[in-house]
């Protein structure tokens, strides 16, 4: 895929650079299942992040000390003496980061466009696997196409990632046609569920635009065997139009101006954009998938550290 070059400034457009230096801003953060009261993966969250999985090792002799709850009765009563299962954490385990750049994504009310959030939240989400001792893996998508990496550990594999992204992030423009498969969301998650039948762990990157029916079907199914969290990037327009001015809406070739000092302008467009927020939240909890909503108003690592529940600064 052939893009023009663009300036990357981290608020419309990204660069390589940009988002391999930010495996320095990640420091204390991760998906791992232990996290603070406040996180949205404490509480109920926990059994839903898993963290890594056991290994089983061995049946062995029971011996003073084991834990109780490893007792394999079965083969106690057959042995007539006490025998325990022996189990080894995984070393690693392998993670699937999925961003959405669909020109959906490709709009910006105040701060950053997000798409431009969403690659970052990528790259954020790798260097916080890589440095949980994870393989990172990912899936980048547009309205037509859908790029895929293995999970492999390395830094070569993210610096990978992130030219995938970039160049997907720099490919959209506003003269962009507009999407030919309204669906992709779905032949996304289906490639998902493909790469990763069971024990990864998914990142889910993107405005969740075009849900149907079968969204929440495909993400249930995808999170029975893994550990499955969404990022729902949103523009603060979504939760409040204002009340002067004029509004440009813009999706691929197709650009309307509208006066949202009219009430009759901006009551529905505020109904519609809030209530589809809603929605697609509501869909995402439904799924019993853990939700995190990052809005493009706002710095997106602050929002990630927030949501995880640190404190401010701890991972600078």
């Amino acid at each position: 895929m052939q893009t023009q070059q663009r300036e990357a400034d981290g608020f419309v457009y990204v660069s390589v650079k940009q988002l391999m230096a930010l495996e320095f801003k990640v420091r204390g953060l991760s998906f791992l299942a232990r996290q603070p009261r406040s996180s949205i993966l404490a509480g109920a969250h926990t059994s839903r992040l898993r963290g890594r999985g056991l290994n089983f090792e061995e049946l062995r002799r029971y011996q003073p000390g084991d834990d109780l709850r490893h007792l394999d009765w079965r083969a106690s009563l057959r042995m007539g003496k006490p025998f325990v299962r022996s189990y080894t954490e995984e070393r690693d385990r392998p993670a699937l980061i999925v961003v959405d750049q669909r020109m959906s994504m490709f709009f910006g009310s105040t701060r950053s466009f997000k798409s431009a959030v969403a690659a970052e939240l990528g790259a954020l989400a790798a260097w916080m696997v890589f440095q949980a001792g994870d393989r990172v893996g990912g899936l980048v998508f547009n309205d037509t196409l859908i790029e895929s990496l293995s999970p492999l550990r390395s830094r070569s594999r993210i610096e990978a990632f992130c030219v995938k992204l970039t160049r997907q992030n720099q490919a959209l423009a506003a003269d962009n046609p507009d999407a030919e498969h309204e669906e992709q969301l779905d032949v996304v998650l289906r490639k998902c569920l493909a790469l990763a039948p069971h024990d990864h762990l998914i990142c889910l990157i993107s405005d969740f635009a075009g849900t149907t029916a079968r969204t929440a079907q495909l993400l249930r199914q995808l999170s029975a065997h893994n550990d499955v969290i969404a990022l729902q990037v949103y523009d603060p327009l979504a939760l409040a139009v204002p009340e002067r001015g004029r509004l440009l809406i813009t999706q691929g070739q197709l650009q309307v101006e509208l006066e949202v000092d009219r009430h009759q302008v901006r009551k529905p467009l505020g109904d519609y954009l809030s209530g589809r927020l809603k929605d697609v939240a509501s869909l995402l909890r439904s799924s019993q998938v853990p939700l995190m909503m990052i809005n493009t108003g706002e710095p997106a690592l602050d929002q990630v550290r927030n949501e995880l529940g640190r404190l401010s600064g701890s991972a600078r």
